[in-house]
C-alpha cells in the first residue's frame, strides 16, 4: 500500500476511486464500504485509495479532548493496507486546510490533485470550512469534475448503525465485548511501561503502569485482557485496571497490567493490551486489606473472562 502525505499525489494513482473520512478504528462498517468498492472496481482494474486527515477535524477544533482514539495512525494504515486499500491520502488537518471552503475541496483538492473517477462517501460526510459541503454538493459537481458519486448503505447491527462514535460509546461504557463485536476484532492499547509507586507489588500483585496517551477512555474498572510485550507472538493472560486509585486518593488515570505468570521488570517495554471482557467498576475500598480481598475476586472473574477468543 502506498502511503502519500499531503496531497503529493503520483499520476499513477490519479483518475482512482477515492473513499473520503475520518475511519477511525476501521471497524465493520467502513470495511463493509472498502468491500463492496472493491467488488464494484474490480471488473474496471481501478485503483482504490483513501483520503484521511490527521489529526481528526473533531480533535483539531477541540484541543482540550485527549482521550477520543479508537486507533493510531499507525494501526489505522496497517487495518487499510489489510483491507486492500492500494493507496493513502493523509492530510495534515491543521488551521490553512480548515479554512478551504467547500468549493475550493472541491476544484483544488479533488479536481486538480487527486482527479478521481470515483468517490465513495457516507450519506452524513461533510467537508469544507465550517462543514458547509454535503453529499448534495457533491453529487453536484460530480459531472463538472468528471466523478462519479457512489453512495454505500450503511451496516447495521441490532438496528443501529456502526460508527466510530458508536464505538466509542461502548468502550466508555464498558461494553467491551460489544466494541469488538463492532470493529471485528480485539481493541488493544499500545503503550510503554513506566515506573510507578509500586502500590501493587506491596498489595501481592506486581503490576506495569503504562499512561493510556490519546486513546479513547475505557470505563474505569477491571478487565480481563491479553498481553503482548514488544510486540512479540507470545501472547500473556492477565487482569487490568484503569483508574485513579480512589483507595490511595489518586487524580492521575493510569493503567495498570498483573500479567499472569510474569514476575520480571518490564520497565521501557513496549506492550500491547488487549481487552476481552468488563469485570466490574472502580471502586473506592475502606484499606487495603478489602481491596486485595476484592482483587482476588477479580482475578478469579478475568481468568473467566479469558476465555473469550482474541481477534486480531
Amino acid at each position: 500500500m502506498q502511503i502519500f502525505k499531503n496531497l503529493n499525489i503520483t499520476k499513477k494513482y490519479q483518475k482512482s476511486a477515492l473513499a473520503i473520512g475520518n475511519f477511525d478504528g476501521v471497524h465493520k462498517g467502513h470495511q463493509k464500504v472498502f468491500y463492496d468498492a472493491k467488488k464494484f472496481l474490480r471488473k474496471k482494474k481501478i485503483k482504490l485509495g483513501v483520503l484521511t486527515f490527521d489529526p481528526l477535524p473533531f480533535l483539531f477544533f477541540n484541543k482540550k479532548i485527549k482521550n477520543f482514539r479508537i486507533t493510531d495512525n499507525k494501526e489505522k494504515s496497517r487495518l487499510l493496507g489489510k483491507n486492500n486499500i492500494n493507496f493513502v491520502i493523509e492530510q495534515k488537518f491543521n488551521l490553512k486546510f480548515s479554512k478551504i471552503n467547500a468549493y475550493n475541496f472541491l476544484s483544488k483538492i479533488i479536481r486538480e490533485k487527486i482527479r478521481p473517477q470515483y468517490i465513495f462517501v457516507s450519506n452524513n460526510f461533510r467537508f469544507g470550512n465550517k462543514r458547509k459541503g454535503d453529499i448534495n454538493l457533491l453529487n453536484k459537481f460530480s459531472k463538472i469534475y468528471k466523478y462519479k458519486l457512489l453512495k454505500i448503505k450503511p451496516l447495521k447491527y441490532k438496528n443501529k448503525i456502526i460508527s466510530s462514535t458508536r464505538i466509542r460509546k461502548c468502550i466508555q461504557k464498558g461494553y467491551i465485548v460489544l466494541a469488538n463485536r463492532l470493529l471485528s476484532r480485539t481493541w488493544f492499547i499500545d503503550g510503554t511501561v513506566i515506573r510507578g509507586k509500586k502500590l501493587g507489588r506491596k498489595l501481592g500483585y506486581r503490576t506495569c503502569n503504562v499512561k493510556v496517551k490519546n486513546y479513547i477512555l475505557p470505563k474505569a474498572g477491571i478487565y480481563a485482557v491479553k498481553i503482548a510485550i514488544n510486540k512479540m507472538n507470545k501472547i500473556h493472560n492477565g487482569v487490568a485496571y484503569l483508574g485513579t486509585r480512589p483507595t490511595f486518593g489518586g487524580k492521575t488515570v493510569f493503567l495498570e497490567i498483573n500479567i499472569f505468570g510474569i514476575k520480571k521488570n518490564l520497565y521501557k517495554k513496549k506492550i500491547r493490551v488487549y481487552f476481552l471482557k468488563f469485570i466490574r467498576g472502580d471502586k473506592k475500598f475502606k484499606n487495603s486489606i478489602k481491596l486485595v480481598e476484592q482483587m482476588n475476586k477479580d482475578v478469579i472473574l478475568a481468568k473467566k473472562g479469558l476465555k473469550t477468543k482474541l481477534v486480531l
